[in-house]
This record gives structure tokens, C-alpha cells and sequence, in this order.
């Protein structure tokens, strides 16, 4: 029976909120095996000088727990 796990991240970009998703997934990699899906829970953006100066998002990363 497979088990997953999910963990919460803050992810920022200065291109776009798809980037920022691209960020947190990249971030999960580096030290998680098995992640297997994104959720998005909310977006936000950070605003100077009148325009959008970085976009956040706050995800929920899915992984499989290593059963050995």
C-alpha cells in the first residue's frame, strides 16, 4: 500500500507564478525521492513602483514515502 506524504512550501519568482510552482517543485527534488504532484493553495505578488515586483505561491508538495 502506497503512503504519500505532503509538505507545504513558499516558492518566489520574478517571472511568473508558474516559475514560482516551477521553483518549489526544483526546491522538494533536491532532497525528496517520489514527488508526484503540486497543489497550489494560494498566489500572491509583491508590488513596487506600480508593478508586480515578484510572484509567490504557497504549494503543497505530494510524495511517495520509500517503503524499504
Amino acid at each position: 500500500m502506497a503512503v504519500v506524504k505532503v509538505i507545504e512550501l513558499l516558492a518566489e519568482s520574478e517571472q511568473s507564478w508558474e516559475d514560482a510552482a516551477r521553483r518549489a517543485v526544483e526546491e522538494a527534488t533536491r532532497t525528496l525521492r517520489g514527488v508526484s504532484s503540486i497543489y497550489i493553495k494560494e498566489f500572491q505578488a509583491t508590488v513596487e513602483n506600480d508593478r508586480i515586483k515578484a510572484f509567490r505561491v504557497n504549494a503543497k508538495i505530494s510524495f511517495l514515502l520509500d517503503n524499504s
